[in-house]
């Protein structure tokens, strides 16, 4: 049975920073008094904080390695990245591709989960599309969408062995609605986007059960005080909202704005990046499309459309920061409880708690990560 205690830092437990030792044994994690005794490897955190590992719900790659493309060593050299910025768990996301692609896919994720990897943990896939709406289609291949088709998600579930956890439609499509309580009986929660829905269908799609907004703002019809569309009723419900933080995705002015809208507990901030995360400017691919990066900017190749991000949550962190002026401890579950609990891991995830995975991230006092552990085995950095 091993043993580490982790000492003299500073602890983010219940939304305050608190003076505790953590104990991980067997990769889960104790919350014991700042004096208690130890007999173990020692972590010694002193002028540290010790916050929750960041759960990355949207990202298509990094590193060179494309989630649509990628083998478990692929996964693997994505997981080592994340965990070096602080993303102790992510979900794949698997942009819309052929059926037979996406399939195997879903057989390189189970196969790395399978593995005894290092890195940050795959939880499970993100299925972008493949019931997506054309006009709003974004650096999805318009000629591989599909109406809304319950048996090929079903398929796909099967083939993932229930780890498909995530899924984006968008409301105006055909059958999409009717595919949401079709989504949540196989244990997918669904968000909505790359929408042009009117106000009236995106609320259609929330009541019957949608919980998240896909990179709010981006990829849909816009606000408008006649006709609020998908953006109006993703707002005024209670639905979680994911925000690409990068300066880029999105002004630090709507950022604030939307936090004001949606509050601390609504809000997932995502990278949503690509496999250009972590490496010069050049040309990369996302999926089938080809992309370019400039200024650490992915556009694809074809019309300059936006095609995801090179943001990592660790700058995702810092950027929050600085733009919206709240404190750390405020900040903290847009990339930890928020999404955990928005794809139904909070039991295991997004917090320090008794009994909790030990996903676990040490930050200097500029709040840079300086050590992550996940599962309470240290990684390397």
């Amino acid at each position: 049975m091993s043993v580490r205690y982790l000492t003299n830092g500073q602890v983010y437990v219940d939304r305050r920073f608190q003076p505790k030792t953590i104990e991980i044994r067997d990769g889960k994690l104790a919350l014991l008094p700042p004096e208690a005794p130890v007999s173990g490897e020692v972590y010694d955190a002193a002028g540290k904080k010790i916050v929750p590992g960041f759960l990355d719900i949207h990202t298509h790659g990094a590193v060179g390695v494309d989630v649509n493309g990628a083998s478990p060593a692929d996964l693997e050299k994505i997981a080592r990245f994340f965990a070096g910025n602080g993303t102790t768990s992510f979900l794949a996301s698997v942009l819309t591709d052929t059926e037979e692609q996406t399939g195997w896919c879903l057989d390189q994720c189970r196969a790395f989960q399978q593995s005894d990897a290092q890195g940050a943990e795959l939880l499970g896939v993100h299925l972008e599309g493949p019931f997506l709406a054309p006009a709003y289609k974004g650096a999805m291949p318009e000629h591989l969408l599909k109406t809304g088709d319950a048996a090929l998600l079903r398929s796909y579930q099967e083939r993932a062995r229930g780890n498909i956890r995530y899924l984006t439609v968008s409301p105006e499509v055909e059958g999409a609605i009717g595919l949401i309580p079709e989504a949540k009986a196989l244990g997918i929660v669904t968000a909505i986007g790359h929408s042009g829905a009117d106000y009236d269908t995106a609320m259609e799609a929330i009541r019957a059960g949608a919980a998240a907004a896909t990179h709010t703002f981006n990829a849909m019809q816009l606000l408008h005080q006649h006709r609020p569309a998908i953006l109006g009723a993703v707002l005024e419900s209670d639905v979680y909202c994911e925000a690409i933080c990068d300066g880029r995705h999105l002004h630090p002015g709507i950022v604030r704005l939307l936090l004001k809208v949606k509050g601390l507990d609504r809000v997932v901030a995502i990278t949503d990046s690509i496999m250009a995360a972590g490496l010069p400017d050049g040309n990369y691919h996302l999926g089938v499309n080809q992309v370019v990066v400039e200024d650490g900017d992915a556009k694809l190749a074809s019309d300059g459309t936006r095609a995801g991000s090179t943001l990592t949550q660790n700058r995702a962190l810092a950027n929050l920061l600085a733009w919206t002026g709240l404190s750390l401890e405020e900040v903290l579950p847009l990339l930890s409880e928020n999404p955990a609990r928005l794809i139904g891991v909070f039991d295991r995830k997004g917090s320090i708690a008794p009994g909790k995975d030990a996903d676990l991230v040490v930050l200097d006092g500029e709040n840079r990560v300086e050590q992550v552990f996940v599962k309470g085995r240290l990684i390397p950095r």
